[in-house]
């Protein structure tokens, strides 16, 4: 059988469940193979806070202008890490697109991320975007609270429903191949059924010689 070797970017705002997601993409036998036993697949998020040493600090999404260089010097550092194993399998959640949301937003800075999907593009990488209806956050933040160490965040839904729809925009103008995953119902086992068809019907599981 061919290598299973597909590349993943999830895409979405907060309670889409973008890391269940990714998690279960990360053990699907339709995405990385059947498994006799459990071993770690490299499953990576821009999300990690990696630029403070402090809890929900800054890192490659929310980073201040003055860290901007230090984020584009990770960006180029993933880029080539991908490059380099370009025939493995990769699950991200959350990369550029978010940054390029977060940054509009926060600081009204727009990064022109096409050297980054120049050389995503030729990886095979894909766009899922994770999205949910506005009247169903609501129901989403319960659920959260229920667990999350810093619920302060989920204060402001408002600010999840903006922050969708200009992720929208940069998902539509992204040149890397994408589909949108309702998880309004949060049913996940679901969504990721319907990736793992998308990828099937469209190659993106597999990479040329």
């Amino acid at each position: 059988m061919s290598k299973l070797c597909p590349k993943i970017i999830l895409e979405g705002t907060r309670l889409t469940h973008k890391t269940d997601i990714a998690f279960a993409l990360n053990e699907h036998p339709r995405i990385v193979g059947p498994r006799k036993y459990r071993y770690h697949s490299p499953l990576i998020s821009a999300e990690w806070c990696a630029f403070t040493n402090f809890p929900w600090g800054r890192g490659l999404i929310n980073f201040e202008p003055v860290e901007e260089a230090l984020a584009m010097e990770t960006y180029a550092t993933w880029l080539r890490l991908f490059e380099l194993q370009r025939y493995y399998s990769w699950i991200v959640d959350r990369f550029h697109i978010s940054t390029q949301a977060y940054q509009w937003h926060t600081y009204g800075r727009k990064f022109d991320f096409g050297w980054i999907e120049d050389r995503l593009l030729p990886l095979g990488f894909r766009l899922v975007f994770c999205v949910r209806a506005p009247e169903s956050f609501h129901a989403a933040r319960s659920e959260r609270l229920k667990v999350s160490g810093n619920p302060s965040q989920y204060d402001d839904l408002r600010v999840f429903v903006e922050e969708q729809e200009i992720l929208r925009g940069f998902i539509q103008a992204s040149m890397l191949p994408s589909m949108t995953v309702d998880v309004s119902g949060d049913d996940v086992p679901a969504a990721v059924e319907k990736i793992a068809d998308w990828l099937e019907q469209t190659g993106g599981l597999t990479m040329g010689a």
